[in-house]
């Protein structure tokens, strides 16, 4: 099944919300094995909306709107969709009463035009909203598909969790079990990663092999079909066992985890604590691990350093190593990190420190990152970095590396 989303708003067009709706649509049929080639943004305007469907109509057999359906006199996908598919609307009445309910349970006046989001395409089956009030619909009409959800997220999602899914399963012809796993990695660009795996990209048929960069690392999303979903996971260990032999030196994770998550987890397991040293970062990386239920027992705290002054009278780094490295200095990150491992008391010390930008400091170029991690009798271990991007994306990635540098040595040691 080849799918098109049409988001439908003139919001999504003046960029006042961002199109989430298409983003989630998009991930969900991926797990049911429905292509999605085309997302389309428009108006509200019944003409452009018209040319928009008639378009889909030549290149989609699933094409699916979001948004529309509301009580406002701009809310005319229904109307437009139905001129185009030559069907008729009607009052859908569980609907109606399920909105009167809910204007009598607030104790607010119900105005005539909310009447119009109960209307729905005759011969169309309805998905209720159970977090609004505008149901949604299915409906095919000469071998096409046609879905309407209602615009907002927290409507959108539930409905299609509970009722467009299923909707969904019920039209697909091959009724098969589909399963997908996402392989996270960090320390490896998204080139390098494909091309070390470019004879499976280039082969593969099933399971299937979907890479997509962000945030500074990589994932491979392998999705696998098949009428037994044991014999559909099988295809899924043999796949990750093949990508791993190539590149498991980089893989922390799998599917929704992150690298600060996995930190946790290690250092959980492990009995371990640890504190951070912030200079560039500025408190960001204890506030990425103190964000998980639970960290509170392994994260002693943080010292945000970023004067000369605080990181020799708290941290102890040694004025000579300020007069002579400087506080962007391979030094400065060891000293740092066994400053806040001693007078935290932890078992690991984390610093770091670096130029995040607009200009220059002590000489050093924008980017210039180092970090230090003190561990197991106060052995320690200093990274140099040179990152590139805006001031919020160096601390961001600065904050991963350093998630990356730990999580390693937990592992290794």
């Amino acid at each position: 099944m080849n799918a098109e989303i049409i988001g439908v708003g003139s919001e999504l067009l003046l960029g006042q919300i961002a199109n989430t709706n298409a983003q989630y649509l998009s991930k969900k049929f991926a797990e049911l094995g429905i292509n999605v080639y085309y997302h389309t943004v428009v108006g509200d305007n019944a003409s452009r909306l018209k040319a928009a469907i008639e378009t889909a109509q030549k290149r989609a057999d699933l094409i699916v709107f979001t948004g529309g359906l509301g009580p406002t006199k701009d809310d005319l996908t229904k109307e437009t969709i139905a001129s185009v598919l030559g069907v008729s609307l009607t009052t859908n009445e569980q609907a109606l009463e399920s909105i009167e309910a809910y204007f009598t349970q607030t104790n607010r006046v119900m105005t005539p035009n909310n009447k119009k989001q109960a209307i729905v395409l005759e011969g169309s089956t309805v998905l209720p909203n159970d977090f609004g009030m505008a149901p949604g619909m299915g409906i095919t009409v000469d071998n096409i598909s046609y879905m309407l959800f209602p615009g907002p997220p927290k409507e959108l999602y539930p409905m299609y969790e509970s009722y467009g899914q299923a909707y969904l399963l019920n039209k697909l012809e091959v009724k098969e079990s589909i399963e997908s796993r996402v392989l996270r990695f960090f320390g490896i660009g998204e080139s390098q990663l494909e091309t070390e795996i470019e004879d499976l990209l280039d082969a593969q048929t099933n399971p299937t092999i979907a890479p997509l960069a962000a945030d500074g690392e990589v994932t491979l999303r392998l999705t696998a079909k098949h009428t037994d979903s044991n014999v559909a996971h099988q295809l899924l260990d043999q796949m990750e066992q093949s990508i791993l032999k190539r590149v498991g030196d980089y893989f922390y994770g799998y599917d929704t985890t992150s690298l600060h998550n996995e930190l946790i987890n290690e250092l959980m397991n492990q009995e371990l604590t640890i504190a951070s040293a912030e200079s560039l970062t500025g408190g960001l990386f204890s506030e990425r691990l103190t964000s998980i239920p639970g960290a509170g027992s392994i994260v002693n705290g943080a010292i945000v350093a970023y004067q000369n002054e605080i990181k020799q009278q708290v941290l102890g780094v040694q004025q000579q190593t300020l007069r002579n490295e400087g506080a962007v200095s391979e030094q400065c990150a060891i000293e740092m990190a066994l400053g806040v491992k001693n007078l935290l008391k932890t078992d690991i010390g984390i610093s770091f420190t670096g130029v995040a930008g607009p200009s220059k400091q002590e000489g050093k170029a924008v980017g210039t990152v180092y970090i230090g991690i003190a561990y197991k009798e106060n052995k320690t271990h200093v990274y140099q970095l040179q990152l590139s991007g805006s001031r919020q994306g160096i601390r961001a990635r600065t904050v991963n590396y350093g998630c990356h540098y730990a999580l390693n040595l937990l592992k290794n040691n």
